[in-house]
């Protein structure tokens, strides 16, 4: 079993003075990282924001949740990611995934494949990059790249590269992160493209229980080296436990879900400082999930949680 650590999905800042501060505060607090997504709404660019944050702390864990493979060729991604790694001294977690928000393709004008395509093109790409990061040269002939007879520099800090990130909530993007990823995301269904109703259904807790059966059927003898990640759609620290409640049956609603449902899903942390740290020990226990993200906004109110657990 993994000890708990925390990280924090930063998306923008007001400038990057207060972007430094704030990265800064989330190391002394005692989280282990700092995400960057990448779609191209209202956020910053991920590998710039994240090299930032990596000259300004000292130990702080950089990474994206998640690089989509459809937005950049493996190679240049694979330089990019091996350059930071060394910059940072061996502080970089890769999260690369096989896109799912719609809207980011339309907008773009970049064709939104069916979900199958999108992960033999993540798969595609992981190979080329692992391959690029291991020294010896790589030529590559898959049916998404083409690489011919090229080595992959600079090295990455940490030999072989870093660990790599894949999430999901569907059964094929979970069996190939099993089998490659260091790192597993067990995530709510996104097939649709676009957040919904279906999704909260997707996000109950037996739902989560089957995911990771997925993931421990298809890591084999692998499994027990591999970290369980979880995304927090939200957390709420609240002085009594009645506030949760009233936040479940007041949320419950919106989705199409009873109280007694929303409760289930591990997603949402809420309640007191106790019963938050009880959720976390109660999830890990269900479904291995030892590394959990919350929101930049969360930062303080989670800080006692974080202090109290991480590293058990």
């Amino acid at each position: 079993m993994h000890p708990f650590r925390f990280g924090v999905q930063f998306s923008k800042s007001a400038s990057g003075a207060d972007y430094r501060d704030s990265v800064s505060r989330i190391e002394d607090l005692g989280y282990s990282t700092v995400f960057c997504p990448d779609h191209f709404d209202d956020q910053w660019a991920p590998t710039v924001a994240l090299t930032v944050a990596a000259e300004a702390t000292t130990d702080l864990r950089v990474a994206t949740l998640v690089y989509d493979v459809d937005y950049r060729h493996p190679v240049v991604l694979a330089k990019e990611i091996a350059t930071l790694d060394l910059v940072s001294g061996g502080r970089v977690e890769f999260g690369i995934g096989a896109g799912w928000m719609s809207n980011d393709y339309h907008t773009a004008g970049i064709s939104f494949d069916k979900a199958g395509t999108r992960i033999d093109r993540m798969i595609e790409a992981i190979d080329v990059i692992r391959g690029l990061w291991s020294g010896t040269p790589v030529d590559f002939r898959g049916e998404h790249y083409v690489v011919r007879d090229i080595t992959g520099t600079p090295n990455p800090h940490q030999p072989g590269g870093p660990p790599i990130i894949v999430g999901g909530g569907g059964k094929r993007v979970l069996t190939e992160a099993a089998q490659r990823a260091d790192i597993v995301g067990l995530n709510a269904s996104l097939h649709s493209g676009t957040v919904g109703p279906e999704t909260a259904l997707s996000a109950l807790g037996d739902r989560f229980l089957e995911r990771r059966q997925w993931v421990e059927d298809a890591a084999g003898d692998r499994f027990a080296g591999i970290e369980l990640q979880m995304n927090t759609f939200m957390t709420a620290v609240t002085k009594t436990t009645g506030e949760a409640d009233e936040m479940f049956e007041g949320m419950a609603p919106m989705f199409g879900l009873t109280p007694e449902q929303a409760r289930t899903i591990p997603m949402v942390l809420a309640g007191t400082v106790e019963d938050v740290c009880d959720q976390l020990h109660r999830y890990r226990e269900l479904y291995g999930t030892s590394y959990w993200v919350i929101h930049d906004g969360e930062v303080d109110a989670m800080a006692p949680v974080v202090e109290r657990m991480r590293g058990k």
